[in-house]
């Protein structure tokens, strides 16, 4: 397998996901409008306001939100003055992308980690820790910076965005329905309960709340799904920026492997960095799905760039279960 070909297969998968987000959000906002109405119509109508209401909630962070991310997580911008080795290996970087120079911040952490934001390649931040500069040598550090880079080349913000407002409708319309629900004992009534249409209406009424309850964690599944395959399209695709899947490989299992906790990450942001900055070990760390792939299995799909054979068993069970 060839970088090339991780690259078009991650996109497809991302893509396919989406479209399983946006399918189930018309087949919630269907039999939702079918039980209250009687009616596609205003199935279609809630659907569309749902959608509004999310993407208008999710405006403020497209535009203001890496301002946000950069405030909280407490980055200084830094130039070539400040950061020599930094500043050229991102400049040899963004050429190699064909993208403009971002904005670059250093993080004062000792915990080894980077995150890219900003909603275009023309409004973009990149920023790193201490710690990784510390840690790492040139090799690695182009292949984390590569992966970051990579994310605003592939529109990973604008893409996540999307997906965030479609599971953020499916969100809405489950919660408007069993609210109403609750309140109201499910809306109008047939005319006619004895009808075929009566019937139908009962039938969609019950789907629509298997559907409210059930959608929302299907939502959010795929929604971390598809941060996962963004994560392994940004590692191919920094192979394709540095030629060299090694680089990228050491600094996955030295990250994994370091103790120090990043202290300024939280739940929020944690999708954001190259690897989960909230380890399992940490009494922050919640939940039982991650925004990031295994660092097995990102270094192993590296491998198969170079025809290598996959961790072996003694060194997979070293690193399984850090991230």
């Amino acid at each position: 397998m060839t970088f090339y070909s991780q690259i078009a297969s991650n996109k497809r998968e991302s893509v396919f996901l989406a479209v399983v987000v946006a399918a189930l959000l018309g087949v919630l906002g269907f039999a939702i409008g079918y039980a209250l109405s009687g009616s596609a119509a205003g199935g279609l109508a809630a659907t569309l306001i749902a959608i509004a209401i999310a993407a208008l909630s999710s405006i403020g962070s497209y535009f203001v939100g890496d301002k946000l991310v950069l405030a909280t997580s407490q980055a200084r911008e830094v130039d070539a003055t400040s950061a020599p080795q930094l500043i050229n290996v991102v400049q040899e970087l963004t050429i190699a992308a064909g993208i403009p120079m971002p904005k670059v911040y250093i993080i004062d952490d000792t915990a080894p980690n980077a995150f890219a934001t900003g909603r275009d390649p023309q409004h973009a931040s990149i920023a790193v820790t201490s710690g990784l500069l510390q840690k790492m040598d040139r090799e690695e550090l182009q292949g984390v910076l590569g992966h970051e880079l990579s994310h605003i080349r592939n529109y990973d913000i604008r893409f996540t965005l999307l997906v965030g407002v479609l599971v953020g409708g499916v969100a809405l319309l489950s919660s408007f329905f069993l609210r109403w629900t609750f309140w109201f004992g499910g809306g109008r009534k047939s005319n006619d309960n004895n009808s075929g249409g009566g019937a139908l209406q009962v039938v969609f009424f019950v789907l629509a709340i298997v559907l409210a309850v059930v959608a929302p964690i299907a939502a959010k599944l795929v929604q971390l799904s598809v941060s996962r395959q963004r994560e392994y399209l940004a590692d191919a695709s920094s192979v394709e920026l540095t030629r060299n899947p090694h680089g990228l490989e050491r600094a996955l299992a030295t990250i994994a492997s370091d103790k120090e906790v990043l202290e300024v990450a939280s739940g929020a942001t944690q999708h954001l960095y190259f690897t989960n900055p909230i380890k399992k070990f940490e009494k922050r760390a919640s939940g039982l799905f991650s925004t990031h792939p295994p660092i097995v299995d990102r270094i192993n799909r590296l491998r198969e760039l170079t025809g290598e054979q996959p961790m072996d068993p003694a060194d997979q069970a070293a690193l399984t279960g850090l991230d």
